[in-house]
């Protein structure tokens, strides 16, 4: 059986986060593992405590996978401090997994900042060089580019010059009144849309974590980065369509097996 390993924070709620991204892997026919960035008290409304580990607890952790069950592939989500990030960078230097997906997570849909300066000049040093592939949102995309997207040519021109500066492939995720839920994957210099029909659903906590998870499941597989990408976007539109609601309140709940948003919607 195929691996994947999930390098992410802990989500109290299951909706994002290690819980969500192990759910995504093992749907997606991988054995998933863990290496947990941060304890959180979340829930679909939002985070109200973080606790992280520390640099070297993680590096322990990310140790005890490789050591005992090698993973096909990696995923990436929230990090938030700079020697987190360093630790991870290193370990995956050392390693040298094959595949690395990258989920760039800085800027919430609501546009609120989610690490500090110094953690993303970490993360574009350290992390990014070395990804397979990043999957940044629409904010995410302007900050690593340096460019206002408007529309879908700036997405495309961002996601070249993402791509030519980090030497990686980059899906860069629409949605953010930008288009109809149309993704762009570039990719050495090609261009492929993915397209998608935005669904009327509220229940949208971790729909961005639960994509990276399902592109590193298919990885994993061993399908190429264009089938992968194919397929995670096919998963999670079933998802969302199958409306399934958990919660009681007013705060969005996600499907109950498969989304995952580190620490935001």
């Amino acid at each position: 059986m195929r691996t994947a390993l999930s390098i992410a924070g802990s989500d109290s709620s299951g909706g994002a986060g290690i819980q969500a991204d192990l759910k995504t892997m093992t749907m997606n026919g991988v054995f998933a593992m863990s290496a947990i960035t941060a304890l959180t008290a979340q829930n679909t409304t939002g985070v109200s405590a973080i606790s992280e580990v520390s640099p070297d607890f993680l590096k322990q952790q990310i140790d005890a996978v490789f050591e005992d069950i090698p993973p096909d592939a990696v995923k990436i989500g929230m990090v938030a401090s700079v020697g987190l990030i360093e630790t991870i960078a290193e370990r995956l230097r050392f390693y040298q997994p094959e595949n690395i997906v990258v989920d760039p997570v800085m800027v919430a849909t609501s546009g609120a900042r989610l690490i500090s300066s110094d953690a993303v000049e970490t993360l574009k040093k350290e992390l990014l060089p070395l990804s397979t592939v990043l999957t940044p949102n629409i904010p995410e995309a302007e900050i690593l580019s340096g460019r206002t997207i408007a529309n879908e040519q700036d997405m495309v021109e961002a996601a070249k010059v993402i791509s030519e500066t980090y030497h990686c492939a980059v899906l860069c995720k629409g949605g953010h009144s930008i288009n109809d839920a149309n993704d762009l994957l570039y990719t050495n210099g090609t261009v492929k849309w993915f397209y998608g029909k935005r669904i009327d659903n509220p229940n949208t906590h971790g729909t961005g974590c639960t994509l990276s998870s399902a592109i590193a499941a298919n990885l994993a597989k061993g399908y190429a980065l264009e089938t992968a990408v194919e397929r995670a976007k096919s998963y999670i539109s079933g998802a969302l369509a199958a409306m399934l609601d958990l919660g009681k309140g007013s705060g969005p709940m996600n499907h109950a097996f498969d989304l995952s948003g580190q620490f935001r919607d």
